[in-house]
């Protein structure tokens, strides 16, 4: 009986993660499965280790968050030396996962990566570390095989998991009847990240943007799609702040996407999320001081790619507006949802660029596909 423990650490990883472990379930069903996730992961059979949230470790700076940070990695490498499991399976996430790889390889675990880390956009050099702790990569774009295959890596091109994780339609009128909005009314959502520091830093600018769309069209509704990683206490207290009401919408992503007019999008797999469904968006990120000053030096001197957008990178082009660092204020995204909203030829073009990105993902079956790549490494 193989046994597996997935780890992901962010909202995104779970959802994947969840859809991974139905598969692998579905392929094997003496299959023991454990994880680091979140609700969805359980919801599939996973048996839940240890919280995600516990074990995200990007932003975190000072000296309490490195105490923190080196209890979280003695746990993992006492969860690895229990011998409870065959294979490891890191889902995304590299700035945690690719550091706990090395303590899984060290405790003699098989180590798969799915949705591995994106060296052809920034620091290339981790393909070493790629070499030497994992056994499988499982890639989702087409045109990152021939790296790891250049660079002498085991792995297979599985597809984009999002096609999996989102539907292929949703019927608008009955979503937003469940949602009470009418047919005809403005609806633009927000997605302020998965991690509490993102949503921390990032939702204030959106609820900037909010009030001054909400100033120009006082009827737009506003839906926020809250991730399973958020609690309550962290967003009710922002949003208490705001002069906007704000309908808060708890694990419904796509949906969300789907009865709205517009996205105003942290920078991430959601951005992919809005290409899937077909809803023009806006894309935004910054940080913290400290990580702002680190970022920028990031962008300007490491980065290797002209975008950061999921989006545009499939696309190859810009399809949707990126706002990064000093540029993602509120003023910066009313003004692009703005543009966008009340020039109807800019919006169905966008539609039609979304378009094609979905169709450069591929078709579905990433997971299946990936569950099978994970259960050949385990009976290797």
């Amino acid at each position: 009986m193989a046994r597996i423990l997935i780890i992901t650490g962010e909202a995104s990883g779970d959802l994947h993660g969840a859809n991974l472990a139905k598969a692998l379930k579905a392929r094997d069903p003496q299959v023991s499965l454990g994880g680091i996730g979140g609700r969805a992961m359980e919801a599939a059979g996973v048996r839940i280790v240890e919280e995600m949230g516990r074990f995200d470790v990007i932003g975190m700076v000072g000296p309490f968050a490195l105490v923190s940070i080196i209890q979280r990695f003695i746990t993992m490498r006492r969860l690895f030396r229990s011998k409870k499991w065959d294979t490891v399976v890191f889902i995304d996430h590299p700035g945690l996962n690719l550091r706990l790889a090395y303590f899984a390889k060290a405790a003699g675990l098989r180590v798969v990566y799915y949705i591995a880390p994106q060296i052809w956009a920034w620091a290339p050099w981790r393909i070493r570390w790629i070499k030497q702790r994992v056994d499988q990569v499982l890639v989702i774009l087409p045109f990152e095989k021939s790296i790891y295959d250049e660079a002498g890596v085991p792995c297979t091109f599985v597809g984009h998991p999002i096609l999996d994780a989102v539907g292929g339609h949703y019927d608008r009128r009955e979503l937003r009847r469940r949602f009470g909005l009418s047919q005809d009314e403005r609806v633009i959502a927000l997605l302020p990240g998965s991690r509490a520091h993102e949503v921390e830093v990032l939702l204030p600018i959106l609820l900037t943007a909010a009030e001054k769309l909400a100033g120009r069209e006082p009827e737009t509704k506003f839906l926020l799609a809250q991730a399973s990683t958020i609690h309550d206490n962290l967003l009710q207290p922002l949003l208490a702040q705001s002069t906007v009401p704000i309908m808060v919408v708890k694990e419904q992503t796509n949906e969300v996407m789907a009865v709205s007019d517009l996205v105003l999008v942290a920078s991430g797999t959601a951005t992919l999320q809005a290409a899937v469904v077909g809803t023009p968006m806006v894309l935004f990120y910054r940080t913290t001081a400290l990580t702002f000053w680190v970022a920028s030096f990031v962008h300007r001197v490491l980065i290797r790619v002209k975008w950061i957008g999921l989006v545009n990178l499939v696309a190859g082009r810009t399809v949707v507006p990126e706002l990064i660092l000093s540029a993602a204020t509120g003023q910066r995204l009313y003004e692009e949802a703005r543009r966008i909203l009340e020039d109807r030829r800019a919006y169905d073009e966008m539609k039609r660029e979304l378009a094609k990105v979905r169709a450069a993902l591929g078709e579905p079956g990433a997971s299946v596909r990936a569950a099978e790549a994970v259960l050949a490494v385990c009976q290797a």
